[in-house]
């Protein structure tokens, strides 16, 4: 884990407003949850400052916790806040090395509760994923269910080890749902994440066993971008998600696009940013049109990548993530 993260000061709303950023895994939860507060401007850094450590940022995070003051004045709200208060600043250190969560596939909010996540709810900052279930396709319904990440897992293991032939039919079905949609984002999902975020509502995406920060801006999803290899780059702040194979489109802290660096100098640029955001609409169409039809399931393995590792597998290994990364629990 690095010692220290750089900060980059973009103009949000005209105003400057640091971002962290990172060049390599670490506490993303922290990073992004840090990240949604100094948008919302409920956590400030002193003018200029180019990098903070772990403490620091572990330190601000505390403080905006303990300013939260309880939503009601009533009586046994005010013990069960109490109780969340004090739950919440135990599970503090544990943002600094990583986050387990266990998702469900029903809902773009569906995560298990656990103690980690008092944070979340008392900074009032909102966590979705969109690793969805095809309505669209009963065998995997019925293969999948209510059941969350964990509990498929332990299905999947213990009927394919069953002489029913009907129980390793379905344990089949259901590592399919898992292999097709190994980028831990499904159409439907991304359909029912823009449905389900507020405009203009910054909050924290869980994807590909990563944090990041998030928001929705005229209908459309935009991830922050934290990477360090473009610290230099004010202009760049958000990247558009309005696919599920991750090839946004980057556009400024107003949500015009431009283009990286790397692609600033090429002369044979084919799109302009008219017709890139043209492009991004179709694909927010298409997304729509997908819920409508039967073959949604098909058209998802045929723009699945053949490299993709699956969820919780570290590359030639079938092994689950050590606990200390931002991974699934």
């Amino acid at each position: 884990m690095p010692a220290y993260y750089k900060v980059k000061w973009i103009t949000w709303k005209e105003k400057k407003t640091p971002i962290i950023t990172q060049s390599q895994n670490g506490p993303c939860p922290l990073l992004a949850i840090m990240n949604t507060l100094f948008l919302r401007w409920k956590a400030v850094l002193p003018p200029q400052t180019e990098v903070v450590t772990i403490e620091d940022l572990m330190a601000h995070l505390g403080e905006s916790v303990l300013s939260v003051t309880p939503r009601e004045n009533v009586e046994g709200m005010e013990l069960n806040f109490q109780q969340n208060m004090s739950d919440a600043i135990a599970v503090l250190p544990k943002l600094s090395t990583g986050l387990d969560v266990n998702i469900g596939f029903s809902g773009v909010s569906d995560f298990e509760y656990t103690p980690e996540l008092i944070v979340f709810d008392l900074l009032d900052i909102t966590l979705y994923h969109g690793w969805l279930l095809d309505p669209q396709s009963p065998e995997m319904v019925s293969a999948v269910g209510k059941l969350s990440y964990n509990q498929l897992v332990e299905k999947i293991i213990d009927y394919k080890q069953s002489t029913d032939n009907n129980r390793v039919s379905e344990a089949l079905i259901a590592e399919q749902f898992l292999e097709s949609t190994a980028t831990q984002l499904s159409y439907h999902g991304l359909w029912e994440l823009n449905s389900a975020a507020r405009e203009g509502e910054i909050c924290v995406f869980f994807r590909n066993n990563h944090f990041s920060t998030i928001i929705k801006h005229q209908g459309h999803l935009y991830l922050l971008v934290t990477d360090q290899g473009y610290l230099q780059e004010e202009h760049l702040v958000w990247e558009s998600l309005h696919n599920v194979e991750g090839d946004g489109n980057f556009c400024d802290s107003e949500f015009r696009l431009c283009n990286p660096p790397q692609r600033a100098h090429e002369t044979h640029m084919k799109h302009t940013p008219k017709q890139l955001q043209t492009e991004i609409d179709q694909d927010y169409l298409v997304a729509m049109s997908l819920q409508q039809t039967q073959g949604v399931s098909d058209m998802k393995l045929a723009r699945q990548p053949q490299q993709q590792q699956g969820p919780g597998q570290q590359e030639g290994t079938r092994r689950r993530p050590k606990k200390d990364k931002c991974v699934l629990s």
